[in-house]
């Protein structure tokens, strides 16, 4: 099956917090930054066109807060499905099971990058998530 070759639609690094309104505060306050979207205990912010950050209250989110910090890359694509089935036929670490999540508006998977980094691939199942 040949890559997916439709460009992408969205790059998300996200970070974990404790404290995600100090967080929040930060960001908007002192980066300037616009919340882009709002899923309640993620806020994600646009550094620029197509570049954002994702600030997760750790109490919720794939990973918690540790002092070697996690993170994760997000790629929002306009099929994810098709991203999978490539995916599947290349030997990757990690790559889990598709899942979907109501409440955020998505349908994603993750994998690990070479050095343990996770990356999630996801599309949006509703306008505006």
């Amino acid at each position: 099956m040949p890559r997916p070759d439709a460009p992408n639609q969205l790059a998300i690094t996200f970070l974990y917090y404790r404290d995600l309104p100090d967080a929040m505060r930060f960001y908007e306050e002192v980066l300037g930054l616009p919340l882009a979207i709002d899923q309640g205990w993620c806020k994600i912010y646009r550094i620029c066109p197509g570049a954002h950050v994702g600030l997760v209250d750790e109490t919720r989110g794939m990973n918690k807060w540790t002092e070697e910090k996690p993170v994760q890359l997000c790629i929002r694509v306009p099929d994810v499905d098709a991203w999978y089935a490539y995916l599947q036929e290349v030997p990757i670490p990690g790559l889990s099971e598709m899942f979907q999540s109501e409440e955020l508006g998505i349908r994603a998977f993750v994998f690990n990058d070479p050095e343990g980094y996770q990356i999630e691939v996801q599309s949006a199942t509703r306008p505006g998530a």
